[in-house]
């Protein structure tokens, strides 16, 4: 199966800006929908935003003003951009992508933003 590798996380003060990167083993994000979800303690994994192949994406109400999700096919890359970040955007970070029904995760990122 193809490897995500995730980076980009780490801590930013509210109102500030990060940038996640997910960079797939080989060409994935050209074929296959893929995203951005982020999960806190004790709460359920939440999508942020997709985006598939032909381009389209879509966005989380919280993310549709702050947060950008785009990629670079060719590098098997795919980015968030997080904009006027919000203590309550403190979660771990996952890239992934869907085949069919399977699911397939990177490692996860801390991102935490303090008051």
């Amino acid at each position: 199966q193809v490897q995500l590798v995730q980076s980009g996380g780490g801590l930013v003060q509210t109102g500030g800006s990060l940038r996640l990167s997910c960079v797939a083993s080989e060409n994935t994000f050209s074929l296959y929908r893929a995203g951005w979800y982020r999960q806190s303690p004790g709460k359920q994994r939440e999508l942020v935003a997709h985006i598939w192949p032909s381009g389209t994406t879509e966005y989380a109400d919280f993310a549709q003003d702050r947060f950008t999700i785009s990629g670079d096919y060719a590098k098997n890359t795919i980015f968030l951009q997080m904009n006027s970040v919000k203590p309550e955007d403190t979660a771990v970070y996952y890239c992934g992508y869907r085949v069919g029904f399977n699911d397939y995760w990177g490692q996860g990122t801390q991102v935490t933003v303090s008051s």
